[in-house]
């Protein structure tokens, strides 16, 4: 019964996948949260320095789309004021922020010092389990994620299929960068304020460096570590084999 379950998923994510394949912006999102997933699909977002794009895109389809922000208790505090920027000036009403448990997090972290040992099992505390807790109840989650931002995400599609069952929809995957800077102008939407001090992309304070002129914008995260991603764009199973 369970392989029959899994087999069906897969019909019904490429029959998805075929009706949506090659749209993207606000043309992928409408029917995502409208008609596919109403009411049981998220908005993931950091709101880092390309969020609000992908935040007014949102908001001009519902408002009260849930947006779960992960609070690592780490993060920058001009992040933390810019989220309240966004959601005033975008109307967002369903902001959630999410942060770790205490329990778990004093166990793994009693020191506050596991990113500098062991990085991926801090992302793994501070971020992954609490957003596998945040999107129960949900079948589809919204990311901000594009091709243009590393290597690693060169071959990125409109919408994936995690191993979780739950569907990933990515609508800026294929805009370029120039497009995303287009659409600021175009909607007035405040920069990040990091972003005019050379931080391209930001996650927690601890491991977000400033980006060298023509790398690309994530080389910033854990420079000089072997590590790429926190952790929650992993599939599930790579996700929960992270130590703690």
């Amino acid at each position: 019964m369970i392989e029959l379950a899994e087999t069906q998923k897969a019909t019904d994510f490429s029959a998805l996948q075929a009706r949506y394949d090659g749209l993207s912006g606000s043309d992928l999102l409408r029917p995502m949260i409208e008609l596919e997933f109403h009411r049981k699909i998220a908005l993931v977002s950091s709101f880092g320095t390309e969020a609000a794009v992908l935040l007014a895109l949102a908001a001009e389809i519902d408002p009260g789309i849930p947006v779960i922000f992960l609070d690592t208790g780490k993060l920058f505090g001009e992040t933390l004021r810019y989220r309240d920027t966004l959601i005033k000036k975008l109307g967002l009403t369903d902001v959630r922020t999410v942060e770790p448990d205490p329990v778990e997090l004093k166990a793994a972290d009693p020191e506050g010092l596991l990113w500098q040992s062991r990085p991926d099992a801090c992302c793994h505390v501070r971020k992954t389990i609490p957003l596998e807790r945040a999107l129960k109840g949900f079948d589809a989650w919204i990311t901000g994620r594009k091709r243009f931002q590393a290597s690693t995400r060169a071959a990125l599609s409109g919408v994936e299929l995690d191993v979780d069952g739950k569907v990933k929809v990515n609508p800026l995957a294929s805009w370029p960068r120039d497009r995303i800077e287009a659409e600021f102008e175009k909607r007035g939407l405040p920069r990040h304020p990091l972003e005019a001090d050379g931080f391209l992309s930001i996650g927690c304070m601890p491991c977000t460096d400033r980006v060298a002129p023509g790398q690309d914008p994530r080389s910033g995260r854990w420079a000089g570590l072997n590590k790429t991603e926190c952790g929650i764009h992993m599939s599930a199973a790579s996700r929960n084999s992270s130590p703690i």
